[in-house]
């Protein structure tokens, strides 16, 4: 089959086209990379079966031509990480709102499946858990930026939903739920893969907030993992699932597990949000998902455990040559 995914050099996207293309699939990837790296495809560029294109997915005549010739398409194009949002809310807000319409109207157009991958950040301040899919969003004042890139995707996951009734078009939903792993970079206020570069340069590890505020990470192959099959299950469409782990562990704990794991000689060092962010910052405190419904449709569980997790992404960067464990 061919494959689009817009965001494909990104982080999770690059792993995405890396699995499809080793499963004998034809990829075309377009990125803008505003956030993409052309490191994250390395591994695919040179082969037959690999196309990128460098533009963006605002792009409405070249979007039309990668979608007309696709099977289905991946729509990972998105304004990530709280740092961006925060710093750039109008660009969030554009992109995954528009780029989310533009790709679904051309589904429509050459009635093509189309997966959107959503986020946590649905759920805003909801801080009871398990979080199920059909669980009320709790979001502060449409002042607050931080609260823009939340309303954003809430938006792409309606477009996706009225455009299958309405139109029917077949599209799948999924929410994120923290993926983590190689390739993914700590620039945009990503936590772990900052916390980790910290510990490997001995640098302070910098909790913003209290550290008292919980998550769960996947690795991005369970992520992808999930995503490739739900694809391919037909009762999957019209639908929405949270894709994550379970193994809840606090910031604060992080930051002390990176420490031991790396062996690291650095100290944790506490950031108010205001100072980290912005004056009124509001945070998600708690964020654990209800996967009980992909697993019921797909058998789907985490294969790696947090440990596992944390020790991928250092021996990843280990590889890289950027950080040398400290003796």
């Amino acid at each position: 089959m061919e494959f689009l995914i817009t965001g494909g050099a990104g982080f999770i996207g690059s792993h995405l086209a890396e699995e499809l293309i080793n499963n004998g699939h034809r990829v075309i990837v377009l990125d803008n990379l505003s956030t993409g790296r052309l490191e994250n495809i390395s591994c695919v560029q040179g082969n037959n079966n690999f196309e990128l294109v460098v533009d963006t997915v605002l792009n409405e005549t070249l979007a039309d031509k990668l979608v007309e010739k696709c099977d289905v398409i991946f729509h990972l194009a998105a304004a990530v990480g709280v740092e961006l949002i925060v710093k750039k809310p109008l660009e969030s807000l554009t992109t995954n709102i528009k780029g989310s319409e533009i790709i679904l109207e051309m589904a429509h157009r050459y009635h093509k499946k189309v997966l959107i991958t959503s986020t946590s950040e649905i759920y805003g301040k909801n801080i009871n858990g398990p979080l199920k899919e059909n669980d009320d969003r709790i979001l502060g004042s449409p002042l607050k930026t931080r609260w823009s890139y939340s309303t954003a995707k809430a938006v792409d996951e309606m477009l996706a939903y009225v455009y299958w009734k309405e139109k029917g078009v077949p599209s799948v939903i999924v929410r994120l739920f923290n993926t983590v792993g190689p390739r993914q970079t700590g620039s945009y206020g990503m936590v772990m893969p900052r916390f980790i570069s910290q510990a490997l340069k001995n640098e302070p590890i910098t909790v913003y907030g209290t550290g008292k505020q919980s998550r769960c990470f996947l690795h991005v192959k369970d992520a992808v993992g999930a995503i490739t099959k739900l694809i391919q299950e037909p009762r999957a469409i019209g639908e929405v699932y949270n894709i994550g782990s379970q193994e809840e562990v606090s910031i604060e704990q992080l930051a002390k597990e990176v420490i031991r794991i790396t062996a690291s000689k650095s100290k944790i060092k506490y950031i108010p949000y205001e100072e980290a962010y912005e004056e009124g910052f509001e945070d998600m405190q708690r964020r654990v998902p209800e996967i009980s419904k992909i697993n019921r449709l797909i058998g789907f569980k985490p294969t790696y455990k947090l440990t596992e997790v944390i020790a991928d992404i250092i021996k990843y960067l280990k590889a890289k040559n950027q950080h040398k464990r400290p003796a």
